[in-house]
C-alpha cells in the first residue's frame, strides 16, 4: 500500500494500531510525549511496558518530536487519552499541512466542556477537514496479536471512512463504515462508565443476572443520551454500541471493569488507579456523562450512581440499593 500514517500516542492502543497498519503495508511514525519511553521503543523494537513480546515490523519508526510527527504524513491517527486529546491536537496544529486528515481511536468526552471529540477536531482544524473515529469491541493486545477483530469507522465524509477501512482491513481485522460520528462517539465513551458499574457489581459478589441487567439497562442509557445528542438508534445496536459494551463489561482486559471490580472489593480508589497504571477513561466519562444527563434532563440511573461512588464517596453497596429500590415501571416506557 505504501501509505504513510502518523499515530499519536505510544500506549497500548496506539502501538497496536501501528503494528496493524505496518502489517498491512503502511509506513508508520509512532509519536509519544515521553522521550525516555520513546527511546526504549526505538532500542527494544517493542513496547514492553504495554504490549510486551510483540515485536515492531520494520516499517514502524518512533519519535517524541511533534513537528516530525506532523510533517511525516497528512494522515494523523490520534490514540491519546481524552484528557489530553485537545492539547495534543493544539500542539500538532502549527506544524500541519493544509491537506491534513484526522482520525482518532480515543474514547471519551472533552473534559473542558463535555463536548464530543469530533467537535474538538472541527474547532481546531475546521469543519471541512476529513475526520473519522475508529471504535468497537477491541482490546489492544488481541489486535496486535492478529486475533480476529471487527471495528466501526465513522467519518464526516464517506470517502475518508472508506480510505481508512482500506488501510486497516485485513483477513483478521474487519472494518465497517458509518456516517454516524455522534452515535459511535457516545457509545465508546459511555460504555466505560457502565463497565465500572459492572465491575463494582461483580466485586460485590453479585452474579451473572446482575451483570446482564446492568448491560441491558446500561445500553438503554447510552441510547437515550446518544439519540438526544443526534446519534442514530441503530448505531447503538452495532459494534460501537452493544458490541463494545458487552466486551468492556465482561472481560478483565478492560481497565474500567478491573477498576470497578476493585472498588466493589473495598479497595481505595487512588490505590487502584496506581496499580492499573494506565488511563481509566470511565472515571472522567462518569462525570461528563452525568453532567450531560442533567443538562438534557435524561434519566440515567446507573450512570448517576456510578458518578456518586466516584465523586461523592457513596458506598458501592448503597449505590446498588438505590438502583434496586427505584419504583417499578414498564420496560417500554423508556
Amino acid at each position: 500500500m505504501n501509505q504513510k500514517i502518523t499515530i499519536l500516542g505510544a500506549g497500548s492502543w496506539g502501538t497496536a494500531l501501528a503494528i496493524l497498519a505496518a502489517r498491512n503495508g503502511c509506513q508508520v511514525l509512532l509519536w509519544g510525549h515521553n522521550p525516555h519511553h520513546i527511546a526504549l521503543l526505538a532500542k527494544q523494537r517493542q513496547n514492553r511496558r504495554y504490549l510486551p513480546e510483540l515485536n515492531f515490523p520494520d516499517t514502524i519508526n518512533v519519535t517524541d518530536n511533534i513537528k516530525d510527527a506532523a510533517q511525516f504524513s497528512d494522515l494523523i491517527l490520534v490514540c491519546v487519552p481524552s484528557q489530553v486529546f485537545k492539547q495534543t491536537l493544539l500542539a500538532l496544529y502549527p506544524h500541519c499541512t493544509a491537506r491534513i486528515t484526522v482520525a482518532w481511536a480515543t474514547k471519551g468526552f472533552n473534559p473542558d466542556d463535555g463536548c464530543l471529540l469530533h467537535e474538538v477536531v472541527a474547532d481546531i482544524f475546521g469543519a471541512h477537514t476529513p475526520a473519522a473515529l475508529l471504535s468497537g469491541p477491541t482490546f489492544a493486545r488481541e489486535v496486535a496479536a492478529d486475533l480476529p477483530t471487527a471495528i466501526t469507522i465513522a467519518a464526516n465524509q464517506a470517502e475518508f471512512a472508506n480510505h481508512l477501512a482500506d488501510i486497516f482491513h485485513s483477513n483478521r481485522f474487519r472494518t465497517y463504515t458509518s456516517t454516524d460520528l455522534i452515535g459511535v462517539e457516545v457509545g465508546g465513551a459511555v460504555k466505560n462508565v457502565l463497565a465500572i458499574a459492572a465491575g463494582i457489581a461483580d466485586g460485590l459478589g453479585f452474579g451473572a443476572n446482575t451483570r446482564a441487567a446492568l448491560i441491558t439497562r446500561g445500553l438503554n442509557e447510552i441510547i437515550r443520551l446518544g439519540v438526544q445528542l443526534g446519534g442514530k438508534q441503530e448505531t447503538f445496536m452495532g459494534l460501537a454500541g452493544l458490541g463494545d459494551l458487552i466486551l468492556t463489561c465482561t472481560d478483565n482486559q478492560s481497565r474500567n471493569r478491573r477498576f470497578g471490580l476493585a472498588l466493589g472489593q473495598g479497595k481505595n480508589k487512588d490505590d487502584i488507579i496506581k496499580e492499573i497504571g494506565q488511563e481509566i477513561e470511565g472515571i472522567s466519562a462518569a462525570k461528563e456523562t452525568h453532567l450531560l444527563a442533567l443538562k438534557y434532563g435524561i434519566d440515567m440511573p446507573i450512570t448517576e450512581q456510578t458518578y456518586k461512588v466516584l465523586y461523592e464517596q457513596l458506598a458501592p453497596q448503597t449505590a446498588v440499593q438505590n438502583l434496586l429500590s427505584r419504583e417499578p415501571k414498564s420496560e417500554a416506557s423508556d
